[in-house]
């Protein structure tokens, strides 16, 4: 379950993918396969969404790891490869790490 509180000791990945339209839930649907066929499984993986924009053109992943070495662990393990790929044909993506810094509830 995801847990966003500040002082954790996690690093926050978020990545948005940029498509068009047409393609925006074939991208959701193979970001979920890969969440749920590798990284889910990965020693150090916290938990993970995927969000779609309404204007269907971007998709947003948000997940976390327990540490940035176990986020970079995952690079490279060549399971990871054809997804990377089949996302790189029909979408541009700009992931970058973070650390929660504030958390406000109503």
């Amino acid at each position: 379950m995801i847990a966003i509180k500040k002082g954790q000791p996690l690093v926050t990945l978020i990545t948005v993918h940029t498509c068009k339209p047409e393609v925006q839930q074939q991208l959701v649907e193979l970001l979920a396969e890969a969440l749920n066929t590798i990284y889910r499984h990965v020693p150090g993986f916290v938990s993970a969404s995927i969000h779609k924009s309404l204007d269907g053109v971007r998709v947003t992943n948000y997940a976390q790891w327990q540490s940035r070495e176990a986020f970079e662990s995952v690079r490279d393990n060549p399971a990871i490869l054809p997804f990377a790929q089949r996302v790189a044909e029909i979408a541009s993506f700009d992931p970058h790490l973070y650390e929660v810094t504030e958390v406000y509830h109503a």
